[in-house]
């Protein structure tokens, strides 16, 4: 399960990240929501944790995040009246922490909520169907003309998705980077090359010889189709 946390405070952050992992959550972490939801359809997550900023407004929050996704959000902020709560419940919140939060209240939170809503994602992505491969967001599975459908991984899944999506371009490591790991940190140029072997061996007929995943030595990746 991806978890997304977002805080302008950094100390909060770290230590919200902290506890959702150690609950066993994938977290990926941002000081901005607007910038997270700028780029939600290529980093999204199953639950999203809102962490306000004092002088913040929860209804304003809520609304740019309802306009973007239904993803299961947690908000935790100052303590609000009885009728403020209910309001930004009404609004779209699926649950309202007061600081100060226990970290244990919150990672429990977080997974009930993940159970609730069975993981369904706030968003929907498309089929991508170029004649020889065929990805279907939904399931994550991969269908190659030849070979058995597979199962990718979240990371897997991730990156075919980006690269099919840029068809014919060139993509440098370090936009794939951004692209699959977020905002967590986590990703390096070593790690992408080991995703795209990994993926090679799900995707391609012969992963020494790859037609689909292109490696430009210096640059980046490139995916090549039929339709390119």
């Amino acid at each position: 399960m991806q978890a997304i946390v977002i805080s302008p405070d950094p100390d909060e952050r770290d230590l919200l990240v902290y506890t959702l992992r150690k609950a066993g959550l994938a977290v990926a972490a941002s000081a901005e929501y607007r910038r997270v939801l700028s780029n939600w359809t290529d980093h999204a997550a199953d639950v999203m944790l809102v962490a306000l900023a004092a002088d913040a407004d929860p209804v304003q929050v809520i609304g740019e995040v309802r306009a973007i996704t239904q993803v299961p959000l947690v908000l935790m902020a100052e303590p609000m009246s009885e009728a403020d709560t209910c309001k930004v419940l009404n609004m779209g919140a699926d649950v309202v922490i007061n600081r100060p939060a226990s970290p244990l209240v919150v990672a429990a939170q977080c997974s009930v909520i993940l159970r609730r809503s069975n993981a369904v994602p706030g968003f929907v992505l498309p089929s991508l169907d170029l004649g020889l491969i065929s990805l279907d967001p939904s399931s994550r599975q991969v269908e190659v003309q030849g070979k058995p459908s597979q199962r990718l991984t979240q990371l897997e899944f991730r990156l075919l998705y980006v690269l099919m999506t840029n068809r014919g371009q060139v993509l440098p490591s370090e936009v794939i980077v951004e692209r699959v790991w977020g905002y967590s940190g986590e990703g390096n140029r070593d790690l992408v090359r080991g995703l795209v072997s990994r993926l090679r061996h799900k995707i391609e007929p012969d992963p020494e010889k790859p037609i689909f995943l292109e490696t430009l030595s210096g640059v980046g990746y490139r995916f090549n189709s039929d339709d390119t």
